[in-house]
């Protein structure tokens, strides 16, 4: 996938995240991927942020716009939904 987002956007690619059990057991999650509020930014727009693309960071439950590809899901966030990077 070729996406260069513009303006004050970054694209991210959520992680996913497994539940387990106490002892262990990762649940399914009935065909759904867990939803994550952390990410790796694949792509920037024109910003003059401190953020590059690799980064790890947190964003607001809920925001940017899915972006479905082949086999991953991908968001675009305005800067503002971004949180923190996460180091």
């Amino acid at each position: 996938m070729n996406i260069k987002p513009i303006g004050n956007r970054i694209l991210v690619e959520p992680l996913k995240i497994e539940e387990k059990t106490f002892s262990g057991i990762i649940l399914p999650n009935s065909g759904e991927a867990a939803s994550s509020d952390t990410g790796i930014v694949v792509a920037l727009g024109n910003i003059e942020e401190e953020i590059a693309v690799g980064d790890k960071v947190f964003f607001r439950p809920h925001s940017g716009v899915e972006i479905p590809d082949s086999d991953k899901n991908f968001l675009i966030l305005e800067m503002e939904e971004v949180l923190a990077v996460i180091g």
